[in-house]
């Protein structure tokens, strides 16, 4: 799969514009924790030129399947936003040599 800076902007970009999904979950802590990591590899990416390094890819890979797990235990019609974040974190994964 190959994927380039302007598709992960993109998605950067509509993940952005979708607010915090408004819910009650025992997992809610977790999941904005998640978020933020994630979201803090996306912009890492976003402003270097060199990708990520094997460390933050580890920890991307990591929070995936971590938030694969959570998002599964969540009611249908609060999935949308992880599920999204889920697809941009493999987008980035997707540019790494070593993913």
């Amino acid at each position: 799969m190959t994927v380039n800076r302007d598709a992960i902007t993109s998605a950067w970009e509509t993940h952005c514009n979708e607010g915090w999904p408004t819910f009650a979950s025992p997992n809610q802590g977790q999941l904005m924790t998640l978020d933020t990591v994630i979201s803090g590899c996306v912009v890492f990416f976003l402003d270097s030129s060199e990708g990520l390094d094997h460390q933050r890819v580890e920890i991307l890979k990591d929070c995936l399947a971590d938030l694969e797990a959570v998002t599964s235990e969540l009611e249908t019609e609060h999935q949308h936003y992880f599920i999204r974040l889920h697809h941009l974190g493999e987008l980035l994964l997707a540019t790494t040599v070593s993913a």
